[in-house]
């Protein structure tokens, strides 16, 4: 049987904090896809461009979210020394700049895309580094391989911006479930795939029932 006329779409954010929760069991289930499904991930920017300081209640928000992330899923980690003030990392709630950090890693190797996610990602929960600060995105370029002067012209382009504007409009058309969210696309249909952050088995069943 082949899947051509389905796809699965990731819909995520790279400092979507759920989204490096759900790394593991993601990683899971498309180890076990069938190999003939497509699958496409979609950045859904989760917070506009801003150059203001992120509010001190939005800050304690994010803090206690990262500690029950820990609490609920195994084996994931956070640096909390982000949100200390001798830190200086000044969190801002923008994270369209790790987005198109993830586009124009792709733009310029299209095979890097994963690597580009993974290392914001590490940058930001592991080392306490700011994605929404270029210099932290264009040093997470470099350390996968990426042309750092050719990724910093790529993330101010206009063909990013687009594409940017792109994936946001087809996420929010897909799903209105937040970040992560998992979608299958069939035959003009959009089926999501209820996500299970402990276990991968229960969503590749959802996802190949759909397909038979």
């Amino acid at each position: 049987m082949t899947n051509k006329t389905s796809t699965l779409y990731y819909i995520h954010d790279p400092m979507c904090s759920w989204c490096w929760g759900f790394k593991p069991a993601w990683n899971a289930v498309q180890q076990q896809l069938p190999k003939d499904l497509e699958v496409v991930y979609l950045v859904g920017g989760l917070a506009a461009d801003s150059d203001q300081p992120m509010a001190t209640p939005m800050q304690h928000m994010l803090s206690q979210t990262w500690h029950r992330i820990e609490a609920e899923i195994p084996g994931i980690q956070f640096n909390h020394e982000f949100w200390n003030p001798a830190a200086n990392t000044n969190p801002r709630r923008s994270t369209y700049p790790a987005c198109r950090a993830v586009l124009a890693a792709k733009l310029q190797k299209p095979d890097s895309e994963k690597a580009m996610i993974e290392g914001i990602q590490r940058a930001y929960y592991l080392e306490a580094k700011n994605p929404s600060n270029t210099d932290t995105l264009i040093d997470v370029a470099s350390s996968i391989g990426l042309d750092p002067k050719q990724f910093k012209k790529d993330l101010a382009c206009q063909i990013i911006e687009e594409e940017l504007q792109h994936n946001i409009k087809l996420a929010r058309q897909l799903s209105n479930q937040g970040f992560p969210s998992l979608v299958l696309y069939k035959e003009g249909v959009a089926h999501p795939i209820q996500l299970d952050y402990n276990q991968s088995q229960p969503m590749v069943q959802a996802i190949e029932e759909l397909l038979t």
